[in-house]
C-alpha cells in the first residue's frame, strides 16, 4: 500500500483477515508467547510503558516500549534507535471481530517524521510481514494457544535471489510445488515433510510455505530475498505442542550447519571484497 503522511508522520497500513476468536487473535499479536508462535521469540510485559523485545538471531534484536495495552482489541509500541539516525517507530495492531468465527487485524507502522529519507525503511517493513501473516494464520487455523518453538537458520548468496532460491528449494525437494501437495526433503537435508499451503515467486520474494507432518506438527517457511547487493536465504520452523521446545533446540543447530555448508557466508564476503 502507498505511505501515507501528515505534517508530522509517514504511515503505510496492512490489513488481513484471520481465524479465531478476538480473544484468540489478541494472545497471538500481543502476548511474548503469541508472537513467537508465528514471528520471532519475543518477551513483552504486558501493561502501557512494559518493554516488549524481539529476538532475532545471530546477535539481532529490537526493543520498544509499551503505548497501548487494550485487549483484546489494541496494542501499540514505540521503538527508539532501532537505526542509527532514525526518527522512532510505532507499530500498532488493532483487532476487530467479524462473523464466521473470523477476525481482522489492521497494522500501521508510523515514522515520527516529515521527511521522505525514511521511506525505502517504510516499505521495507511492509514487505516483511506478509510471510510471517501466512505463519499467523496456519497457527490460529490449526494450533492456536498450543507451546510453541521456532527455530531459524539463514545465510547470504553472491548472486541473485532467483538463483539462491533455485538451489535451496532444489535440495529442500520443493521445486516447482502446487498448493496441496505433499513434499519431503530428500536424503542429506535435515528432515522435512508437509503440505505446501502457499507459494510465492516475485522479484523480491520467493517462497514456500509448508504444514509440517515431520520433525514435528508446525510450520515452515522457506525462501529468499534480494539483500543489499547479495541475496539472504533463510529458514523458519515453528513447532507446536508439548515437545516444541525440545524440537527446536535440537533442529537449530542442524539446519544452521546444513545452511552454511550450501550457501557458505564467506563466499558472498569473498564476493564483495
Amino acid at each position: 500500500m502507498p505511505i501515507k503522511s501528515d505534517a508530522e508522520r509517514r504511515w503505510v497500513e496492512l490489513e488481513l483477515i484471520v481465524p479465531g476468536t478476538p480473544e484468540q487473535v489478541w494472545r497471538a499479536i500481543a502476548t511474548g508467547p503469541g508472537i513467537s508462535a508465528w514471528f520471532a521469540p519475543t518477551t513483552a510485559d504486558e501493561r502501557v510503558g512494559g518493554e516488549i523485545e524481539f529476538t532475532f538471531g545471530e546477535g539481532a534484536a529490537s526493543s520498544g516500549t509499551i503505548t497501548a495495552w487494550e485487549p483484546p482489541s489494541r496494542l501499540q509500541y514505540e521503538e527508539r534507535g532501532w537505526s542509527e539516525g532514525a526518527p522512532p517507530l510505532a507499530t500498532e495492531f488493532v483487532v476487530s471481530g467479524r462473523s464466521g468465527g473470523e477476525c481482522l487485524v489492521r497494522l500501521v507502522h508510523s515514522l515520527f517524521t516529515s521527511k521522505d529519507a525514511w521511506d525505502d525503511e517504510i516499505e521495507g517493513f511492509e514487505s516483511g510481514w506478509p510471510g510471517f501473516f501466512r505463519v499467523l494464520r496456519l497457527y490460529l487455523r490449526h494450533f492456536a494457544d498450543q507451546r510453541a518453538a521456532a527455530a531459524r537458520a539463514m545465510s547470504a548468496y553472491p548472486g541473485a535471489h532467483a538463483e539462491a532460491w533455485k538451489q535451496l528449494a532444489t535440495a529442500l525437494g520443493v521445486s516447482g510445488p502446487n498448493l496441496g501437495e505433499r513434499r519431503s526433503a530428500p536424503a542429506g537435508a535435515p528432515p522435512l515433510v508437509g503440505t505446501v499451503e502457499h507459494v510465492e515467486q516475485s522479484d523480491t520474494t520467493c517462497e514456500v510455505l509448508l504444514r509440517l507432518e515431520q520433525p514435528a506438527p508446525g510450520v515452515a517457511l522457506l525462501g529468499s530475498y534480494p539483500w543489499e547487493d547479495k541475496a539472504r536465504v533463510a529458514v523458519s520452523l515453528f513447532f507446536y505442542g508439548d515437545r516444541a521446545a525440545e524440537t527446536a533446540a535440537e533442529l537449530e543447530p542442524r539446519w544452521r550447519a546444513w545452511l552454511e555448508a550450501r550457501f557458505p557466508a564467506n563466499a558472498a564476503q569473498k564476493a564483495n571484497a
